[in-house]
């Protein structure tokens, strides 16, 4: 169970605890990239079943699942050829990191149980165009729906997905065209409806505490290397491409324009995808965020036609998996170069557990435990903040008795996994706290992590009259800062009561409250003028 993962398990619990989706009481922060994964991991909580088991084994079938379904696709994209060998199946099977965040916690699995079955759909109205284009297509637009509810770079795949829909539904008239249409945008519509008025933003928080819209393609082009370097990912391309070449010559004569524009979407959404994340600097966590690329690349091949002619490809294909199987792995232990992480191998090192997934795994966490203890034994309603000690670091405690309790800590999961509901989690980086999600970055820092609020926001914020290690005037910037108009209608936005008015006003302002940004800087940010 990753960091991550933990994090989207706190949501779920304060929705079944009648809080909401939020990550927080009393803030309506939406903390969750992927918003079906968050409402389909409360399925097995409202029937008791331990979360954090729910979300590794319901990832597991999700990957089996969306694996078995492109196999299945493949089969019948080639007509039931008599003899079919698992060909592109392989490079997932045989890649560590799918192993690693399809039972992470985190929405990979779904992700590829999704990506699995829209293909195997995809196929199966390719069928009914060949034998004449009966049958329903709804299904189809409906799952193709989900594609931004799954997580929002997804809607690449989703709009390539439904031009091919089109295609193969345009002889059956535009207004069919039209109904399809509705049906795969009325639920993600209703959402984003919902996700303006709820959260008073346009976007889930964490597209904009990792600024999904800029560049750094100069980070994104180390983390593809960081991938297809180490599993030597250019053999099985090139595999790939040979046995495309040897499967098209066997098909040139039975291939239509309709099986070209199908075959094409998961290779074109494959490319869209990887330059999006290559574009956005990749992720801290290595390979995770190329992996919906690196399957949609596999789905036309996922299995081939075993013959003669495609035997030695195969072979070779299984030759390159059984090594990555058995020895191909990151070149670092925990952290590598450019600050990418093992992620797995991370947290069984710093709490020292082989598998760690519930909350009794994570208590030898080497901080946040710590200061979950200091917060617990306080006399009131404290902030907790790591600072400076005679021996390293160590937890300050600031009295807020007109605030609840709140601890601030990087690995949110792990915190908020130990922490009681009722407690406030906080971070620096933006994930679940308004104040840092919209304050500007620092230059050049780690990927996903590079907002880092200084702790005058936190002591500002909490109401205490302490200061404690932190800055008296920085302090004083910060709260004069929070004082700004935008960012008191920022507060106002994810804190007031949902009435309907509040609710109205969050619609109307979501556009201009997601573009707005601030200096992390309190001295600067004080003068009340936003950054362009």
């Amino acid at each position: 169970m990753s960091d991550d993962g933990l994090i989207v398990l706190r949501t779920v619990r304060q929705l079944l605890a009648g809080a909401g989706p939020v990550f927080n009481q009393g803030e309506r922060v939406e903390a969750n990239t992927s918003t079906l994964w968050t409402y389909l991991l409360a399925l097995p909580g409202l029937a008791g079943v331990s979360l954090n088991w729910a979300a590794v084994a319901l990832g597991l079938v999700c990957s089996v699942a969306g694996v078995g379904f492109a196999l299945d696709a493949a089969r019948r994209l080639f007509g039931g050829a008599r003899w079919m060998a698992p060909f592109g199946a392989l490079v997932v099977v045989a890649l560590p990191p799918f192993w690693d965040f399809g039972t992470s916690g985190l929405e990979t699995g779904l992700i590829v149980g999704w990506l699995g079955l829209t293909w195997w759909l995809l196929v199966g109205r390719l069928e009914a165009h060949r034998s004449g284009g009966g049958g329903r297509a709804w299904p189809v637009a409906s799952v193709l729906g989900l594609a931004p509810l799954v997580r929002p770079d997804l809607a690449l795949f989703g709009l390539a997905a439904a031009a091919a829909l089109v295609v193969l539904e345009r002889g059956r008239g535009w207004r069919r065209i039209a109904g399809l249409a509705a049906v795969a945008a009325a639920l993600p519509l209703a959402y984003e409806v919902f996700r303006a008025g709820y959260y008073g933003l346009l976007v889930p928080g964490t597209a904009l505490a990792k600024e999904a819209s800029t560049s750094r393609w100069r980070q994104g082009y180390h983390y593809l290397r960081d991938l297809t370097d180490t599993y030597w990912l250019v053999v099985p391309v090139l595999i790939g491409l040979v046995a495309a070449v040897l499967l098209l010559v066997r098909l040139r004569r039975t291939a239509t324009v309709a099986t070209a524009v199908v075959v094409a979407v998961p290779w074109v959404s494959s490319a869209l995808l990887a330059t999006y994340v290559t574009r956005v600097g990749g992720d801290f966590m290595h390979g995770r965020m190329l992996l919906p690329a690196l399957f949609c690349l596999t789905l036309p091949l996922a299995a081939v036609p075993f013959t003669r002619r495609t035997a030695v490809p195969v072979l070779a294909m299984a030759a390159w998996a059984a090594t990555s199987l058995l020895a191909l792995r990151p070149a670092y232990d925990t952290l590598g170069p450019n600050w990418i992480a093992n992620e797995r191998l991370y947290y069984v090192v710093i709490v020292d557990r082989p598998n760690p997934i519930v909350a009794e795994d994570f208590v030898d966490h080497p901080v946040a435990p710590e200061g979950v203890a200091e917060l617990a034994g306080a006399p009131g309603p404290s902030l907790a903040l790591p600072g400076p000690g005679p021996d390293g670091l160590r937890w300050w405690l600031f009295p807020t008795p007109d605030r609840p309790s709140t601890i601030t800590w990087l690995n949110l999961g792990v915190t908020g996994e130990l922490a009681p509901l009722d407690t406030r989690v906080l971070d620096g980086v933006g994930l679940t706290h308004p104040l840092a999600t919209h304050a500007t970055s620092v230059p050049d820092g780690r990927i996903g992590h590079d907002k880092d609020l200084p702790p005058e926001w936190f002591v500002a914020d909490s109401g205490t009259t302490e200061t404690g290690f932190v800055d008296p005037a920085g302090i004083a910037a910060a709260r004069a800062a929070l004082a700004c108009p935008a960012t008191q209608e920022l507060l106002a936005s994810y804190r007031d009561p949902l009435t309907l008015d509040r609710f109205v006003r969050n619609v109307t302002g979501a556009l201009e409250r997601t573009s707005y940004r601030y200096d992390r800087d309190p001295r600067v940010a004080a003068q009340c003028l936003p950054v362009e």
